[in-house]
């Protein structure tokens, strides 16, 4: 069964009925729009390093961080190569671009896919194809294509050529797609995502992936497939059994702050998503960690504080398996503009599942380097480099 995550850009199959979360958005939107004020013109070129790291274990390859709300990567799709900046997500499983039918006015700004001009297009007639995010979703078809990530190349991949773009926030973003990680079962019924072709056809060596989320504008964020570049972490990982294969779904003990336990006491359950901005849990719990790090809260809205009023904030340590992981004010606050500040805590899990879940977004990733271990259902994490 497919889970209902309606947070971030997880996907669901069209047979999934969709709350939707208009408060969350709204905020999400409401900070966006301040950041790009100032950053959107330099935000559109669709340029990104083409370096690609590849030996004999894995290949390495340049993310680019829009805005701190999804990460893109370049690949190619046909022959000769059709170039598109996709979003990666680890709670979907699903490949699509948009398609150079498609007449909403939102298609214009992004670059569309044509089938005419691929000598390797094959066309996969059946019934129309709905994909559902948190930020909306997307109708289309399938297709068949080569497909390229740098030089690994998986041939006869079905994906979806998307007929609208995603709206809301992420609409004027420079992406023509997403690229989902997540489990086969995830995705639509008799396809297989782009990993698993890629696995299956020893393109890569191991059916393991990587993040390295980066915190610094001088240090790339990277996808490493088939291994792991250890450069990019400090110690050892240390392992975590995933406890649902479809969504990066892992059991965490506790949430602590100051010595307290503030989340999560009797153990909880967790999903690892880039591909979700934020920290989000059920919103109840939320509100008193929003309260207890905010007693003051800006224009009654409970996630904006005053950035001088951060500086001694404590970290939030989640234990899971036995380990502490602490995540510094550095990572859960984040810069509106010079003064204003927000908490990237957020609510809404109760959505997901009546048992406390919570979904580790970017925030997380970028304190910690993470291996999604297909192989052996399981999750390295280390601190970040």
């Amino acid at each position: 069964m497919k889970w209902p995550v309606l947070l971030g850009l997880v996907a669901l199959s069209e047979c999934i009925v969709i709350i939707p979360m208009t408060k969350m958005k709204t905020f999400q939107e409401t900070v966006l729009e301040e950041i790009m004020a100032k950053h959107f013109l330099e935000e559109q070129s669709y340029s990104l390093p083409q370096d690609t790291t590849l030996d004999h274990n894995f290949s390495s390859h340049p993310l680019r961080n829009f805005l701190n709300m999804a990460y893109i990567i370049n690949i190619t799709i046909g022959t000769p190569p059709q170039e598109f900046s996709v979003i990666i997500d680890t709670s979907s499983s699903d490949l699509w671009v948009s398609f150079i039918h498609c007449q909403a006015p939102s298609c214009s700004k992004h670059l569309r896919y044509n089938p005419k001009t691929s000598s390797s297009f094959q066309s996969d007639e059946g019934k129309p194809i709905k994909l559902s995010y948190g930020s909306g979703s997307i109708t289309g078809v399938l297709a068949t294509d080569t497909v390229r990530i740098g030089r690994l190349i998986a041939k006869s991949q079905t994906f979806v050529l998307s007929m609208n773009q995603l709206s809301g926030a992420l609409e004027h973003a420079p992406f023509d797609g997403i690229m989902g990680l997540a489990y086969p079962s995830l995705a639509i019924q008799g396809t297989t995502p782009i990993f698993d072709t890629l696995n299956k056809n020893g393109i890569i060596s191991e059916p393991v992936f990587a993040f390295f989320i980066s915190s610094w504008p001088q240090k790339s964020s990277l996808l490493m497939l088939g291994g792991v570049e250890h450069a990019y972490h400090k110690g050892a990982l240390k392992w975590v059994p995933v406890t649902q294969a479809g969504l990066w779904q892992i059991t965490v003990d506790r949430i602590s702050m100051n010595r307290k336990v503030i989340a999560c006491s009797g153990g909880c359950q967790a999903i690892l998503d880039v591909g979700s901005p934020y920290l989000f849990g059920p919103t109840d719990i939320v509100r008193s960690i929003q309260r207890s790090i905010n007693p003051s809260p800006l224009q009654n809205e409970q996630r904006l504080i005053l950035c001088n009023r951060t500086m001694t904030l404590p970290p939030v340590i989640f234990t899971i398996n036995g380990m502490d992981l602490p995540v510094s004010r550095r990572y859960y606050i984040q810069k509106i503009s010079e003064d204003i500040c927000f908490i990237t805590f957020n609510g809404g899990t109760e959505n997901i599942s009546p048992s406390e879940t919570w979904v580790l977004g970017d925030i997380f990733l970028r304190a910690y380097f993470t291996v999604f271990d297909r192989g052996n259902n399981r999750i390295g994490l280390a601190r970040s480099v």
